[in-house]
């Protein structure tokens, strides 16, 4: 599926800058492009034709201004003159002596369709059949049309799009005529959208096998490529009925209710692009989301999350966008809570919150422990630092930041907040200050202090309960502290007071709740008054984001009770709060190990079991001494194993046995799965390489027997596992020697596959060739590039490889972007290398 290695590399092209955006929204305003694309050529070459005529004003005629285009640029007319193309720059055009009212016409040509690149082609394997789409980073949409490229330039798009006539066409609108070329192919044409940020426009063509049902009142639609039809169809229910209850959630929570007729979602064969990109009214998929085998429980819950995250943008991208990239960490946690939060509310998933805790939210406590923690609001100097900067680490900590600012106001005044937000920005821009306006506005409170706290300052504040002096009925203390030394922030919270049960049958020991006291922290020591209990459980119910602690008295049970907890909420908070502790030296490798197994052995949550699954398998294989690593690994696998026979767990047992199996009755058992699951076969093949056991022609095989568009790249994960420096060094030239093949998803899988645990002592010249391949990256490589450095960051190193890449980090001539990823390398193998010894 992947394009030829020798195919065209999209050249680098510099970024508009913030203060450039400025100088020209002050300039200039769009009010409309009519874009006339010919994709024609597609099907056997590479050619995305297109000519973009702009309208826009001029607030005062005779300035000069300039367009974004980083293609090949074959003409421009500006008001009926020919402008020079050898006045053009990389990737810009001049605007001379602009009229009151002006017209520029850009006719261009792109030919890069290479990973990463803003225009995709893609032949199915299985068919032969050609799919090309467009998916825009922060300044991608310059590379397929003339336009200028900034978010706060909204503009309604009217599109042409000439295609051949087996061809299906989708775009931010509904066509509204079809009509044959006489040249051949046909002239789809778009009724015109409403005011559009340029980055989250779209057009779609291909063969497309499509599903389209009427839901209220929405008529939503469903592309995928044809080989997929059976799993769109399987699918399709699911994907429609989160789509209907969201539309209607959102419209009616929001204040707003979502005005086209059409919904469409695309499933494109992208192996190296974003899950999800949410274009206004044609949402661009990955199809890795139309699993090849029926979805398990959380990876229906997965889809259904993150079909809720595009469809929230509508509103906080789309109908409101923010005026510079600087908010783009906002958007995008907005969308992650009200994914959440509708999850729980409209889409039946009870236990979201558990999920975004146990996952993307202990991912945001694991970022924040490193030195290269940032506030949330920093300035963005160009559209290049939000490709570097926006992870999903940031976006995990935003939402649960956002979480917090709902329990200080309460959720009734933070949804008026929103509505009115909306209501009062909606088909503009606005800022991270309008939003928070809005939400003061209607909790009639001043939320400055609270701003500056946690969004102007980096870390996580820790929270430790006290006991009091004496009996345990006296009152205790809420200890807070923060990490850069200055006052704690406020926080919103909640401690669960829990009691030892016993069934009497059998003799088992539980937990009960017995009560839920509201905390509201001021400075450093708050008073808390709380009942006799066993396990009082601080930040239950997940309120804010801090690492907590619970009381001495309180440890023992919370490390041998955990599993018996009754809501997995709070067996997400144990989970989140022993990883902290690990992290910090604070609990021993061997110690979160058997609260993970405990809480594996009987959990019911997938969203919880998965994650932590992930977490056991993680602390056996890389935070173990290396002595203990195989037997470590073994006890994930046997609990693995174990789990295999529930319906609700089975998927994420299987993956993980797959990653870990030790025994000849751990294999024989993933035997049975291999004939009919590609993913655990696939699974199963890079742990047998990394065990020394490969074999090329099974690896052909498999790659010719699966017709995913990622089987090659599959294929090379296998190579990669394998324990040898040859296979090292061939795998390191498929992510680092131009030009890269790989991008997006698959690196992480790479990554995974290249640093295996087992082979630390090959492994260490790596983690020195990595300090080596940052240190000679050219900084304008960097927005694409950056990928690949945190798939690439090492697992294992020498004792003192984090000093010298803090070294590295140190030296005045290492790029910023460099520096953070090295201060965060270095202190995660730190940390590792701690829990080793």
């Amino acid at each position: 599926m992947s394009e030829s290695p020798d195919q065209v590399v999209t050249p680098t092209v510099p970024s508009v800058t913030q203060q450039e955006a400025q100088l020209r929204a002050s300039l200039i305003a769009v009010e409309r492009y009519d874009i006339d694309l010919d994709l024609r050529g597609m099907v056997e070459g590479s050619e995305w034709v297109a000519t973009s005529t702009i309208t826009f004003t001029c607030e005062v005629p005779g300035q000069s201004t300039f367009l974004d285009c980083a293609a090949d640029v074959r003409g421009v007319v500006l008001n009926d003159i020919e402008i020079d193309l050898g006045s053009l720059h990389t990737g810009r055009i001049p605007l001379t002596g602009l009229a009151e009212h002006n017209v520029v016409t850009v006719s261009s040509i792109q030919s890069s369709t290479a990973p990463g690149a803003s225009i995709l082609r893609a032949v199915d394997p299985a068919d032969g059949l050609v799919y090309v789409w467009s998916s825009f980073k922060p300044d991608g949409a310059r590379r397929a049309w003339a336009c200028f490229d900034q978010p706060d330039l909204k503009a309604p798009y009217r599109f042409t799009v000439s295609a051949p006539d087996t061809w299906t066409v989708t775009t931010n609108s509904a066509s509204e005529s079809v009509r044959d070329r006489e040249d051949g192919g046909q002239e789809w044409s778009f009724p015109q959208t409403p005011p559009l940020p340029p980055h989250l426009v779209v057009v779609h063509a291909g063969p497309f096998f499509e599903l389209r049902e009427q839901r209220g009142d929405h008529s939503l639609g469903l592309f995928a490529r044809q080989s997929l039809h059976e799993q769109l169809t399987r699918d399709a229910e699911d994907l429609f009925a989160v789509a209907e209850q969201g539309l209607a959630f959102f419209g009616e929570h929001f204040g707003l209710s979502y005005p086209e007729q059409p919904y469409d979602q695309v499933f494109v064969p992208d192996p190296n692009g974003a899950r999800l990109h949410p274009n206004w009214a044609c949402v661009t998929w990955s199809d890795s989301a139309l699993f090849r085998n029926p979805p398990s429980p959380n990876q229906r819950e997965s889809v259904a999350t993150m079909l809720l995250h595009g469809l929230a943008q509508m509103w906080f991208g789309n109908l409101v966008t923010m005026r510079w990239w600087d908010d783009a960490w906002l958007v995008e946690s907005l969308s992650s809570w009200a994914a959440t939060w509708a999850g729980e509310r409209a889409a039946g998933q009870g236990d979201a919150r558990a999920g975004f805790l146990a996952q993307g939210k202990l991912d945001g406590y694991r970022a924040d422990l490193s030195p290269a923690s940032r506030p949330l609001r920093v300035e963005v100097a160009d559209a290049a630092q939000v490709v570097t900067d926006l992870d999903r680490d940031t976006c995990a900590k935003g939402q649960a930041v956002l979480s917090q600012l709902v329990a200080v106001v309460g959720e009734p005044a933070f949804l008026a907040g929103l509505g009115r937000h909306l209501a009062d920005h909606a088909w503009s821009t606005s800022t991270l200050d309008d939003f928070i306006a809005s939400i003061a506005e209607e909790a009639e409170l001043d939320l400055s202090a609270w701003a500056q706290g946690w969004l102007d300052r980096a870390g996580t504040d820790t929270l430790v309960l006290m006991p009091g002096p004496g009996d345990t009925s006296a009152p205790r203390h809420l200890l807070a502290t923060s990490p850069d030394g200055g006052p704690p922030r406020s926080h919103h919270l909640a401690v669960g007071s829990y009691v030892r049960t016993v069934d009497s049958g059998h003799g088992h020991a539980g937990l009960d709740r017995v009560a839920l006291t509201e905390v509201v922290t001021h400075g450093r020591t708050t008073r808390v008054v709380l009942p006799d209990a066993d396990l009082h459980l601080v930040n239950d119910g997940d309120l804010t984001f801090a690492a907590v602690r619970p009381d001495e008295d309180s440890l023992q049970t919370m490390l041998d009770l955990a599993a018996d907890l009754p809501d997995p909420l709070a067996r997400a908070q144990v989970v989140a709060t022993c990883w902290d502790m690990l992290a910090k030296g604070e609990l021993s490798t061997g110690e979160f190990l058997d609260v993970a197994v405990r809480i594996l052995l009987s959990e019911t949550c997938s969203g919880v079991l998965e994650p932590l699954f992930d977490l056991a398998l993680t602390a056996a294989e890389r935070w173990s001494p290396t002595a203990l690593v195989p037997r470590r690994v073994a006890r994930v696998a046997d609990v693995a194993a174990q789990r295999t026979s529930s319906e609700r767990s089975a998927h994420a047992a299987f993956v993980t046995l797959a990653a870990s199996a030790s025994r000849p009755q751990h294999f024989e058992l993933l035997a049975t799965q291999t004939p009919h699951n590609l993913d655990i076969a696939w699974r199963v093949l890079i742990r047998e390489a990394s065990l020394g056991r490969y074999d090329a022609n099974v690896v052909a095989a498999m790659v010719a027997r699966d017709q995913d568009p990622g089987a090659e790249l599959l294929g090379w994960c296998v190579d990669a596992a394998r324990p040898s420096d040859a296979a090292k060094t061939e795998a390191w030239e498929r992510v680092f020697a131009p030009p890269s093949r790989i991008a997006g998803l698959p690196l992480a899988r790479f990554g995974q596959a290249f640093w295996r645990p087992v082979q630390h002592e090959l492994l260490v010249p790596w983690a020195e060739r990595y300090l080596a391949e940052l240190a000679s990256m050219r900084d304008e490589a960097l927005p694409e590039a950056i990928d690949r450095i945190r798939a690439m960051a090492p697992t294992t190193c020498a004792p003192d490889w984090p000093a010298r890449a803090l070294d590295l980090a140190a030296q005045s001539t290492t790029h910023p972007v460099i520096r953070r990823e090295l201060l965060t390398a270095a202190d995660a193998l730190q940390r590792v290398l701690n829990a080793r010894a």
